[in-house]
């Protein structure tokens, strides 16, 4: 990497971690049980704004998985999620009415979030619709990976988003609170995808999958990206630069293996595409505060008014990871 491309990113580095501390002023700390977490605690962060629904199989997913607590940033819930989240004995809530875009969509948060608690912890950043998935996830708690990445000195570790989808049409089914989202969007594209490697911050850039193929048909490289990085071994010196996708310094973005072999890799499985995806996508395009002018959510909600179906003949019923695995979708690399 040239002199002058390693100074432009730690300019950005510095400025990102500037902002974070700026827009901290826009947090407000409704209960802080920080103080709980051991030294070697697995920790979970998150934005959230009206997910009731949602929050409490996600909790308890990422529970069973094995993580000690939860850091989350609720952005001015009606629906009575910030009073559950403040409620709950391992969640540390913070609030705030600031402004999701002007907060680079939630990341400027939780990079201050992640500074302040998580030097030295483990730290899964996901939404409240993302379930994460790694090699033997089904007989090894998350420790065990950690264990893993910290005796192979690894200090990140990647996992393509994954979008599941009913068979028939998205709103056909209602999804009720407390339920495995995954026993109703149990689909996904097996194929389908693209990848390319962004060349300033050397991480692969990945699209497709039904939002392309489905929202994006004439558009695909305005599909949502699908690449994420979001188990870090957090040191309060880095930065996410674009929510999860990427992050500072460079060096974390190279979880791959540029010489054929394959890095141990997972999933991420992401079930926006419930009953409660229309309300939110058209809840989502008033407020205008996602990226690009809320350019995904136009597609949405354009594609809403066909009433689609995302499940088409070449559609993969989901089992499990060595599926997935087998698929090329993610690798359990030399753990063995």
């Amino acid at each position: 990497m040239g002199v002058l491309r390693s100074y432009q990113l730690r300019l950005r580095r510095k400025r990102w971690r500037i902002r974070a501390y700026r827009k901290s002023r826009e947090l407000r700390c409704v209960v802080n049980r920080a103080q709980g977490v051991h030294p070697n605690a697995l920790l979970v962060f998150s934005t959230q704004r009206n997910e009731m629904v949602r929050l409490p199989y996600f909790l308890e997913y990422y529970r069973k998985m094995g993580v000690d607590h939860f850091f989350l940033v609720d952005n001015d819930s009606t629906d009575g999620s910030a009073q559950y989240l403040a409620a709950q004995p391992d969640v540390t809530l913070y609030a705030t009415r600031g402004s999701y875009k002007r907060s680079r969509f939630g990341v400027d948060w939780l990079n201050y979030l992640q500074i302040k608690f998580g030097h030295g912890h483990w730290c899964l950043t996901v939404d409240p619709d993302e379930f994460f998935v790694y090699p033997f996830c089904d007989t090894r708690p998350l420790r065990a990976l950690t264990d893993w990445l910290d005796a192979s000195s690894i200090k990140s570790f990647s996992a393509m988003l994954l979008d599941m989808y009913p068979k028939g049409p998205i709103n056909s089914v209602t999804y009720e609170a407390g339920e495995n989202p995954i026993s109703l969007a149990n689909w996904f594209d097996s194929g389908n995808y693209t990848i390319k490697k962004n060349p300033l911050f050397g991480n692969l850039w990945i699209q497709g999958g039904p939002r392309a193929r489905v929202f994006f048909p004439d558009k695909p490289a305005a599909a949502p990206a699908l690449n994420k990085i979001p188990l870090v071994k957090w040191d309060k010196s880095y930065v996410y630069a674009s929510s999860t996708h990427n992050l500072l310094p460079r060096g974390l973005n190279l979880v791959y293996d540029s010489w054929g072999g394959e890095k141990a890799s997972g999933i991420l499985l992401h079930t926006k595409f419930l009953s409660t995806f229309e309300e939110k996508a058209r809840e989502e395009l008033t407020r205008k505060q996602h990226y690009a002018g809320s350019l995904e959510y136009q597609a949405y909600a354009d594609g809403l008014d066909k009433n689609p179906d995302l499940w088409c003949k070449w559609s993969e019923k989901y089992i499990n990871w060595r599926q997935l695995e087998i698929l090329g979708l993610m690798s359990k690399g030399n753990w063995a």
